[in-house]
């Protein structure tokens, strides 16, 4: 039995002006062949299980394509059609008895508002009708019917922050195998309540999702399911499709999957008002850390949230921070420019120019800064844990840490890099947890590597691209009435 291994991966916000294009994949990863299995093996990542997956239930896998890339605009549909191409001619050229592809959900290009859709109706015509194709998506994939008409299977995350995507790729891993044995016949089902949930609500490790959860579980023990995924939606792709939704997975009885995927939406419904967030603004939240004896402070930049498209350049909570002359406080600012100006005075020489704030006029502006280069750094570091987001091998570009007045540690990075992992400042030599106030430039993601060593969480509703209210975003393509836009 030859399974081939597949990936194209994006979460595109659409309220960015900024476009994703094949540089964006480079930098992040864009493997053809063998060379995806030495970056993804050892992943805490679904083609890490697809991998496992291949030994433990005994097929061979085949590796064709894997892009990835950090979150932020719209796809290019130059890069959709070239690595369709790419997968699908392997396809052609290499025998194999199914497909497994990791897609996130939540892709969109200007020709494709359903982009991970179309990547499967190319698959699809590829692979033709009577070979398996199971599929993973991201938890905050935003599912459409395309998906569904055209996988066996779709099998989602259950964890925010993710943390369960390799155990995830090994049941994909394992629907497939039973499916070429002839043991199951997949048949997939969807249901999307008329609602969103904001990324706070969606946090699993809290009531009420953790319930949900849970309820889903119960149902995937169930006899003839053989999958249930509850998909917390992605609110910054404005598509038809936005919101939650329900995947449930059948062994052959399309009414039993669709019946538990009506069961599930349906408890998700009627919870909808528990999952509403409200949350301070940066003076206050700065305010409050400054006076908080339980230290390090987490301040997680909810308008910039890096791992949901944002610039990760925003100063708001930078200016407040010097505003209110905090003391121990690191905070990571996307700047290239900047790097390049503390690379040329180098380390020891003082620093004085404006960081930050130049992508979007929610961003706070540039701040003007004052301090030390500290040290210079090539911005790379290995994740062994698992984290958010799977990735081993981590690449922030070259990046300098600056000593500022307070003293507040600033960190200048070339490459948008999302707070999944507590590598991105050990890797510096920094210790986070002897600080005082850390900001993460996220949302709920970040926990599996900060809230083991925070002594206090706060949230801040910041201004900006991924903004935690959904009324803040002027949407033209999403179905409606859709709660809580339309109460």
């Amino acid at each position: 039995m030859r399974i081939a291994i597949a990936g194209l991966m994006h979460e595109s916000n659409t309220f960015s002006p900024d476009r994703t294009g094949l540089e964006q994949f480079r930098e992040g990863s864009l493997a053809d062949g063998p060379d995806l299995i030495p970056v993804w093996r050892e992943a805490h990542h679904e083609v890490g299980g697809f991998l496992e997956g291949a030994e433990r239930f005994g097929f061979e896998a085949v590796p064709t394509t894997m892009a990835w890339a950090t979150p932020g605009g719209p796809v290019d549909d130059a890069v959709l059609n070239e690595v369709t191409a790419r997968i699908a001619d392997a396809l052609a050229r290499l025998p194999v008895d199914g497909l497994l592809v990791a897609l996130h959900g939540a892709m969109v290009t200007p020709r494709h508002l359903d982009a991970d859709g179309e990547v499967l109706r190319r698959l699809r015509a590829a692979l033709g009708p009577d070979r398996p194709l199971v599929c993973s998506l991201d938890f905050h994939a935003n599912v459409s019917p395309l998906m569904a008409e055209h996988a066996d299977a779709l099998v989602g995350y259950q964890t925010y922050p993710h943390v369960d995507q390799r155990e995830r790729g090994l049941l994909a891993a394992e629907l497939i195998a039973r499916t070429v044995r002839g043991e199951i016949r997949p048949v997939t089902a969807i249901a999307q309540p008329p609602m969103i949930v904001n990324l706070l609500g969606q946090d699993t490790s809290a009531e009420p999702m953790r319930l949900l959860m849970n309820e889903a579980r119960s149902l995937e023990r169930h006899p003839g399911l053989l999958s249930v995924s509850l998909m917390g939606g992605f609110p910054y792709a404005d598509v038809p499709e936005m919101g939650s939704s329900v995947i449930a997975v059948a062994d052959g009885d399309r009414s039993l999957a669709q019946a538990a995927a009506d069961e599930l939406a349906a408890r998700l419904w009627s919870i909808r008002h528990d999952l509403d967030a409200r949350r301070p603004d940066a003076a206050e939240a700065v305010r409050l850390a400054i006076a908080s004896d339980r230290t390090p402070v987490v301040l997680v930049d909810l308008g910039d949230n890096i791992g949901g498209g944002t610039p990760g350049d925003g100063t708001v909570i930078l200016s407040e921070l010097i505003r209110q002359q905090a003391r121990g406080a690191v905070v990571v600012i996307h700047d290239p420019d900047a790097v390049s100006e503390a690379a040329r005075l180098g380390p020891g020489a003082p620093f004085e120019r404006p960081v930050g704030g130049r992508s979007h006029p929610d961003y706070g502006g540039p701040v003007p800064v004052r301090g030390v280069v500290r040290s210079l750094h090539d911005g790379t570091w290995i994740e062994d844990a698992p984290r958010h987001g799977g990735r081993r091998h981590n690449d922030q570009g070259p990046t300098a840490v600056i000593d500022l007045p307070g003293p507040i540690t600033l960190v200048l990075n070339t490459l948008r890099t999302p707070p999944f992992s507590l590598g991105q400042l050990t890797s510096l030599g920094l210790d986070p947890s002897s600080s005082s106030i850390l900001v993460a430039k996220a949302a709920v993601a970040y926990k599996a590597a900060y809230a083991p060593i925070a002594g206090r969480i706060l949230e801040v509703d910041t201004p900006g691209l991924t903004a935690i209210d959904p009324g803040r975003f002027a949407y033209r393509n999403i179905r409606r009435p859709l709660f809580p836009i339309d109460q």
